[in-house]
């Protein structure tokens, strides 16, 4: 039951998340305010606002008022706050202004997990274990720290200062520092390294503006090591912008190639083809995909399918086939509008069914997964929508499925060891990085970054020390439980360790190590 819980509520959160999934960017993107001062609504809302018994926030009626009618279209139609469409947009637009930090709060205390390159921590001298004393000449430590009030002291407009009172790691006495906010640039790729000597892995977390550049930087640089094959991993990303697709897309397909089409009722449809700018247009590909790959990572591994231009790895993507538009209001809020599906080269639309309304479309992953759809093949193709008389087939005349995501062409099982409900509560709660940083500083300096992947193993006894630390905030851990996920309790610790000491890539170098989906898509390329 608590496994099932923890994808329901990661189904939530990917179908929330899912109003930036496949934003529809084109030269002629309405940017222009609108405004509804003349509508029924707005008419209702002010009575309420100068007539109503009790005093009511009407901002908040209006927006749950907007966001029903929009959900009553389709789960993706979706009215957005000004913060959530604030966070959303500069995620997909691949910054923000601040200083580039990750932090974790320990005893009241900020300590800092992550400094991004380049950033102004970065180029200040701040490093991973540092601890903020006081921020602007005030005391910031023991203050009742959350994540609101951290983002009010690091956030900021451009070339504001920020001075901060820090006691570095390892030290004891308070050093200063006088920051510039400035743009920090977020990268949509998590990964990229050699997994031997000619097959290069590149993870993509979402579809941003930058992605595109993002990943031609990447492979530019793995070609150097020797990069001939490629493993483009896209499990978990939810999506983004549709131009980003294609763009990547491009990378791989010769000119004049079909990647996507989309056409709605007030929308043409409106062809996307590649070009000649293909940075990796011949090598061998393999492409990973789950459950949560959504929107523009199923327009991706759709077109490389039905072009027979890559072997998709994985399991039965999510199903998301339309596009959405974003309205901006004059307040920061907006509307993701849903203006258009969209189709695969061979004509397919991989949206699933809505039919059965919003609460059951949040739940059809953990309806997978009671059907044992994870964890087995046969079962997937028990689902009405495979039971159908295929329509569609790739450029070389294999069969292809429409209707309910995109079906692998090699299928890989999920580990039922794995990703399990208390790692998420671990992970969740920060306990992996809060422990790394109480306790694994001084081992992690004995270690080169190879030395310690190739080398250092978790024990037992380390473990036990470690859920020892986390029971002090998870009163009720099973021990069973603990059991079960001990192999994966371990490699995830020192994952974060990795990450905390050298990064990004060496959290996914440590948590790939035995991914049977990497394993399989590494036969599959030679």
């Amino acid at each position: 039951m608590k496994r099932a819980a923890a994808i329901i509520f990661r189904s939530v959160i990917l179908v929330l998340m899912g109003v930036a999934i496949g934003l529809f960017i084109s030269d002629n993107h309405i940017t222009e305010h609108i405004d509804f001062n003349n509508d029924k609504v707005s008419k209702v809302l002010d009575l309420v606002r100068h007539n109503y018994v009790d005093s009511v926030n009407v901002d908040s009626i209006e927006g749950s008022t907007v966001n029903n009618l929009l959900q009553n279209l389709d789960p993706h139609s979706l009215y957005l706050p000004p913060q959530q469409a604030t966070s959303i947009n500069e995620k997909l637009e691949g910054g923000f202004t601040g200083i580039g930090v990750e932090y974790v709060l320990l005893r009241d205390t900020l300590v800092f997990t992550q400094i991004t390159p380049f950033g102004p921590a970065y180029n200040a001298g701040l490093h991973p274990g540092d601890k903020v004393i006081e921020v602007d000449h005030q005391p910031f430590s023991g203050t009742h720290l959350n994540t609101q009030k951290v983002a009010r002291a690091f956030r900021g407009t451009k070339d504001s200062q920020l001075l901060m009172a820090v006691i570095p790691t390892g030290g004891k006495t308070t050093r200063f520092y006088n920051l510039k906010r400035d743009h920090v640039d977020l990268s949509s790729l998590d990964a990229a390294y050699m997994l031997n000597s000619s097959t290069g892995y590149i993870k993509i977390s979402k579809f941003a503006s930058t992605t595109d550049a993002d990943f031609r930087k990447a492979l530019a640089k793995l070609k150097i090591d020797g990069l001939q094959k490629l493993v483009l991993d896209i499990r978990g990303n939810g999506g983004g912008y549709l131009n980003t697709a294609t763009a990547l897309a491009d990378e791989f397909l010769q000119k004049k190639k079909l990647i996507v089409y989309t056409k709605g009722v007030h929308e043409p449809r409106t062809d996307y083809f590649a070009t000649d700018s293909g940075n990796f247009q011949q090598g061998k590909l393999a492409v990973l995909i789950d459950e949560y790959s959504a929107s523009a990572s199923e327009i991706l591994a759709g077109a490389l399918q039905d072009l027979d231009r890559a072997t998709i790895i994985g399991r039965r993507s999510f199903g998301k086939g339309l596009v959405q538009e974003q309205f901006p209001f004059a307040d920061g809020s907006a509307v993701n509008l849903t203006i258009a599906r969209y189709y695969t080269p061979s004509g397919r639309s991989i949206q699933k069914s809505y039919a059965g309304g919003v609460d059951s479309y949040r739940n059809e992953l953990a309806q997978r997964m009671a059907k044992g759809e994870l964890f087995s093949e046969a079962n997937t193709l028990k689902d009405s929508v495979f039971k159908k008389p295929a329509r569609y087939h790739t450029a070389s005349g294999r069969k292809v499925f429409s209707g309910g995501g995109i079906m692998p062409d090699i299928f890989v099982p999920a580990d039922t060891a794995h990703n399990t409900y208390l790692t998420h509560q671990l992970s969740n709660l920060q306990l992996f990085s809060a422990y790394v940083v109480d306790h694994m500083q001084p081992l992690l300096s004995k270690f080169t970054e190879d030395e310690f992947i190739k080398n250092y193993s978790v024990s037992d006894a380390d473990l036990g020390n470690f859920m020892r630390y986390a029971s002090h905030s998870i009163k009720e851990i099973d021990p069973r439980e603990v059991m079960i996920a001990r192999d994966e309790l371990k490699m995830v610790l020192k994952a974060y360790a990795a990450r905390f000491k050298w990064g990004d890539n060496a959290y996914f170098r440590t948590i790939n190590t035995n991914d049977p989906a990497i394993k399989k898509a590494v036969e599959a390329v030679n």
